[in-house]
């Protein structure tokens, strides 16, 4: 896969979608944890709270796939994207410091993940540098 300035990971317990972009197109990568999350449910009325744990491997291979872009913008459904931006900070500060925005985004394809982002980094681009 070519590599691009900006990339928006799209992430939940599933799957992590990855889409690199530039004026001239994107590419995109899926990265699956190898162990998935099943769905649980919390007996109604219950005061326990159910979360899934942190899969460190899964995290892992979405920060390597990062390594070579500048920016990121980090989406997502639910707490995953937040439990990934805290592993990135405690075990992969160089690519922590590429995230530019955490946003909630429930499940779109990828052609809306790609207009999102681009709007996004439109934005975002005229306040941050652009350095190579």
């Amino acid at each position: 896969m070519p590599h691009h300035y900006h990339a928006i990971v799209w992430i939940d317990h599933h799957e992590a979608r990855i889409l690199e972009f530039s004026e001239e197109g994107s590419d995109q990568a899926v990265i699956r944890p190898r162990h998935p999350v099943k769905h649980l449910h919390t007996k109604s009325g219950s005061r326990s709270s159910w979360r899934a744990p942190e899969d460190r491997e899964f995290y892992k291979a979405v920060a390597e796939k990062l390594g070579p872009v500048h920016e990121v913008l980090i989406v997502g459904p639910a707490n995953a994207k937040l439990a990934f931006i805290k592993f990135l900070h405690k075990h992969d500060p160089v690519t922590a410091d590429k995230i530019v925005g955490v946003e909630s985004i429930d499940h779109p394809t990828d052609g809306q993940l790609v207009h999102y982002a681009r709007n996004y980094f439109k934005g975002a681009d005229r306040m941050l540098p652009q350095i190579d």
